[in-house]
């Protein structure tokens, strides 16, 4: 299992969001309807039906009025408008995405969601876009868990369908308990009905600067290093347009801006491919 040091991970990731916990203390919108475009041929489509889960900020979330915003979605429609494509955003549950990427029933899905080989057999998915890892998160008064191998036994709270709840399967006599999104979740343990919560760093750190989930703190060391992707059907002829969209956008400075306005700092280098 690979380990990555908070100090890493405060030097390559979120320096400015982590520096906010610290201190206090882990645009696109869209419809949901439609169905995806026929591809031209050879080419893909010029309207692309992006798959999300709006639940996981900062990457995806409804604003107020209701419209998607986040990393995500800024990030997504760059890429279609460097491309040539439109974006449509069609919300799903995400263990929903994958499947609704197999029957083709949407163009390709960004929504957090982590490059896998488990994952890379039954869809593809562009160079990697954002590093992450899974953060164990607790009670600001525990002093017992200070690393995954203090979880045996515990009671984990995870969302469903992701590399978090898979991590929590693998811990001896744990308790797991899935919920439909990272912050039902985190308010599971922040109510004293879990011990733990293993999820995305990012999103963990978010939730807790924010202070819609108080009382929490993330603890130890990075459990994973991981690379989110876009993932589309397999053999999809949009995968290269995605790919030189994300290019162009990396070259001329956009990725680094949208970077800038939902972590406040600048963006670390990414590979082409994500390490697995």
């Amino acid at each position: 299992m690979v380990r990555v040091t908070r100090f890493r991970f405060l030097r390559q990731f979120l320096l400015g969001l982590v520096c906010v916990v610290m201190i206090a203390a882990c645009g696109g919108g869209g419809g949901d309807t439609g169905a995806p475009a026929d591809d031209a041929a050879g080419g893909g489509s010029d309207l692309l039906v992006v798959a999300t889960e709006p639940a996981f900020p900062p990457f995806e979330f409804q604003a107020e009025d209701g419209s998607l915003v986040g990393f995500d979605i800024d990030l997504m429609n760059a890429i279609g408008e460097a491309a040539g494509f439109e974006v449509e955003f069609q919300s799903l549950p995400f263990d929903g995405i994958i499947p609704a990427l197999q029957s083709n029933t949407v163009d390709a899905a960004i929504s957090g969601m982590t490059i896998t080989a488990a994952r890379l057999e039954t869809v593809d998915f562009s160079r990697p876009y954002i590093a992450a890892g899974l953060a164990i998160a607790v009670q600001e008064s525990n002093t017992d868990i200070n690393s995954i191998d203090d979880l045996e036994g515990k009671r984990i709270a995870v969302q469903i369908g992701t590399t978090g709840a898979e991590t929590a399967n693998g811990i001896p006599d744990a308790q797991v308990s899935t919920f439909d999104s990272a912050p039902l979740a985190l308010q599971e343990l922040s109510n004293g009905n879990a011990d733990a919560v293993i999820n995305d760093a990012p999103v963990t750190l978010d939730a807790i600067a924010s202070g819609n989930i108080p009382g929490l703190k993330v603890i130890g060391e990075l459990v994973t290093e991981e690379y989110y992707g876009i993932a589309l059907p397999k053999g999809s002829p949009n995968l290269e347009r995605v790919n030189s969209g994300m290019a162009t956008i990396l070259e001329n400075g956009t990725y680094a801006e949208i970077f800038q306005t939902w972590f406040g700092a600048e963006p670390p280098e990414l590979p082409e491919e994500a390490p697995l």
